[in-house]
């Protein structure tokens, strides 16, 4: 299913300069988009921002 707003893609701030293993992130009405910043034309990943939510705190959790 292909989105149909313009998105503003933002790259993780954990990723480096030297390239590498790197994700985007885009907020769309009611869904996180994510897709492989080097495949920007590749799949992408859609999300709740409940789910999303939930993935980031357990991502960042201690």
């Amino acid at each position: 299913m292909a989105h149909r707003e313009p998105l503003a893609w933002f790259k993780s701030s954990y990723s480096g300069t030297e390239g590498g293993d790197c994700v985007e992130v885009a907020a769309g009405a009611g869904t996180v988009y994510v897709r492989d910043s080097k495949v920007t034309a590749g799949p992408v990943l859609h999300l709740s921002h409940d789910a999303w939510t939930g993935f980031v705190g357990l991502a960042t959790a201690k």
